[in-house]
């Protein structure tokens, strides 16, 4: 299905869907019509199994708009019912502000702003040091520090009454679109992601990034794509672990590279800014959301 033109040719599901039929707790469906597949939806059991997110959602392009969306959503939510009534949730999220019948449906739980970059991978370094600059120039008075932690650090940090309650965006860690209750049984999911996780102080941090593992897209032969997620109120300590990450993946990264940055939409003015660069590293779309909805099933 006209991959490549869905999500402006950054779709995941090639690199993820014969992860997804291996992962624990996840349930895939397929919809069929006269031995075509058409459509595909799936299913994680979060929160300790109360909870079902909802990603994945692909309808081929020329059956569009026939309701097969919502009979496969209809089809998953009744499965549910049946096999898994312990499950009293469904979370999503998505990128365009949803239609008034969804929201009637769904209560709004997060919302975070996108700051969306692209650039040929041999740009980055100048970026980065262009930006480190700037860093130290506003910073004057004091230097930004930030910390790479362990899995252990990690686990212990976010479960803290501090980030949950001051940081997480309607106490929701969010990963690459994936919804999370800061809560002890979602930790297996977060370490099954292979995420970097950097702060700007490991004690009460006022700034908690995660990144995801630069991945392979279909936007051009070589291009690759990864996503940042910052949990803060502050736009300097938004701009310290937002370059710490970027530092963090130079030697890694080849080809041509697009990436997002979510932030509470409040400091978007102020990172959008920070980025604005003399080094041929271009905004790849202006200001756009996700929206993270859940629903009482």
């Amino acid at each position: 299905a006209a991959v490549s033109e869905a999500f402006d040719g950054l779709d995941y599901m090639a690199v993820t869907f014969h992860r997804w039929l291996q992962e624990p707790g996840r349930l895939v469906f397929l919809a069929r019509m006269n031995d075509r597949v058409v459509a595909l939806e799936s299913a994680l059991l979060v929160d300790g199994g109360q909870t079902a997110v909802f990603q994945g959602l692909r309808v081929v392009p020329d059956l569009r708009g026939r309701g097969i969306a919502g009979a496969l959503q209809k089809h998953v939510t009744d499965y549910l019912h049946r096999h898994y009534p312990q499950v009293s949730a469904v979370r999503l999220s998505r990128g365009v502000q949803p239609p008034p019948r969804t929201l009637s449906k769904y209560r709004l739980v997060a919302k975070e702003a996108i700051v969306s970059l692209c650039c040929e991978a041999v740009n980055l370094r100048a970026f980065v040091a262009e930006l480190r600059t700037r860093l130290q120039s506003q910073a004057q008075s004091h230097s930004y520090h930030t910390v790479t932690l362990n899995q252990q650090q990690v686990e212990t940090l976010i479960l803290t009454d501090h980030v949950v309650s001051n940081l997480l965006p309607g106490k929701t860690i969010i990963n690459d679109w994936e919804p999370l209750k800061p809560m002890e049984p979602n930790l297996e999911v977060l370490r099954r992601r292979g995420l970097t996780w950097i702060v700007d102080r490991e004690l009460e941090p006022s700034a908690v990034s995660l990144c995801t593992t630069p991945y392979p897209v279909p936007y051009r032969h070589d291009a690759v794509h990864f996503n940042i997620n910052i949990f803060s109120r502050s736009v300097a300590s938004v701009c310290s672990v937002f370059l710490a990450q970027l530092e963090a993946l130079l030697p890694s990264l080849h080809g041509y590279l697009i990436f997002h940055t979510y932030v509470d939409p409040e400091l978007w003015p102020g990172l959008h800014q920070f980025c604005q660069n003399k080094a041929n590293v271009c905004f790849f779309k202006d200001y756009w959301e996700e929206v993270i909805l859940e629903m009482d099933l």
